[in-house]
């Protein structure tokens, strides 16, 4: 006889030989004809411009973290609403059930403004572009080799090869 714990171990046995299958069935069956297309650094449809290892705006982050603080809500939401509507419970509680529950999802969507207050007020949820910055660079190589070499490899796709 098996214990509860042996059908989990069983359960992950299972799915670790499953993905090892699965990955190697598609390393036997999958084409394998790389070519310039493939190769491609792929960007939302879009040839990629300037490196890849660019800063980006924090607000990113921070509009993330405000995307997961709301949707944790909606998580927690859901299993009240399916108790609250428990006939049973609020008979044998007289309704005093749905009232505290009421005010328990009041005082907790209440602090969850005062969360998104706080975040609007402060300027988090503005979304300002910074101000770029023109560089003055002086360089010794004159513009026109510049445009010699940018002559040269007009309308051409150059693979770096390490």
């Amino acid at each position: 006889m098996i214990s509860d714990f042996g059908y989990i171990l069983l359960f992950i046995i299972g799915s670790v030989a499953f993905l090892c299958v699965a990955y190697l069935t598609s390393f036997l069956v999958r084409p394998d004809r790389p070519n310039y297309e493939k190769l491609t650094t792929y960007e939302c449809g879009e040839e990629p411009v300037g490196n890849a290892w660019a800063r980006f705006n924090i607000r990113f982050y921070i509009i993330a973290l405000v995307f997961v603080l709301f949707d944790v809500e909606i998580v927690f939401l859901f299993p009240w609403a399916v108790v609250f509507g428990n006939e049973n419970l609020i008979a044998e509680t007289n309704g005093l059930w749905g009232w505290f529950s009421v005010a328990e999802m009041l005082i907790f969507i209440g602090v969850l403004a005062l969360g998104l207050a706080y975040v609007w007020r402060k300027g988090f949820l503005d979304w300002v572009k910074p101000e770029v910055k023109p560089k003055d660079i002086q360089s010794k190589i004159p513009a026109s080799a510049y445009d010699k070499i940018n002559k040269k490899y007009a309308g051409k796709k150059v693979l770096l090869e390490d």
